[in-house]
């Protein structure tokens, strides 16, 4: 009897980070009116936010502590963005989200450190996403949209770097071998 093999859930939770990031760092680099953030929640809730979650969920079972607290992490990062934005937004100044991005950027700054005994893709996505992190926060509390808009670039790089790594481990698995390395 064949041996039944793990799935990996990675690919799944960093297609879902990278999709949602893609989508609001187009609207933080002022390629799109604010208008255009519904689709931008859509997206957190469902695929940012729901499917990492189920991704990490599924890196606990197979005993990834990194995946888990990542992807669990970065899904309720989504869920909690979506949430504040679509029906807490009103009313809260520029300063109290600064301080939502930063602590969001030291979360992020401990996983980057975690990621130095990882994968080099996986280390480059958080390399990109720590100043993302930083930037949007430095913008939000001093109200420098330039740095927000920065952050915005840095973050279509975070997103295009982990839609790099979720297709190399769909890609490498599918074929067997290491067709895009990691």
């Amino acid at each position: 009897m064949a041996e039944k093999m793990a799935i990996n859930p990675a690919p799944l939770g960093l297609s879902g980070f990278a999709l949602t990031t893609w989508l609001l760092s187009m609207v933080n680099a002022g390629w799109f009116p604010g208008a255009d953030v519904p689709m931008v929640l859509a997206a957190a809730f469902a695929f940012g936010g729901t499917a990492q979650f189920v991704a990490g969920v599924m890196e606990a079972t197979v005993g990834n502590g990194f995946g888990f607290v990542a992807f669990c992490g970065y899904g309720a990062f989504w869920w909690s963005f979506a949430l504040f934005v679509d029906f807490f937004a009103k009313g809260v100044g520029g300063p109290f989200v600064g301080w939502y991005l930063l602590l969001w950027g030291v979360f992020t700054t401990y996983l980057w450190i975690g990621t130095w005994k990882k994968g080099r893709a996986l280390m480059l996505v958080f390399t990109a996403l720590v100043p993302t992190f930083f930037l949007l926060a430095a913008g939000a509390l001093t109200g420098n949209g330039g740095l927000s808009i920065f952050g915005g670039y840095l973050g279509l790089i975070t997103a295009a770097l982990a839609f790099y790594l979720a297709a190399a481990e769909v890609i490498n698995e599918a074929w067997g071998r290491i067709v895009l390395p990691v």
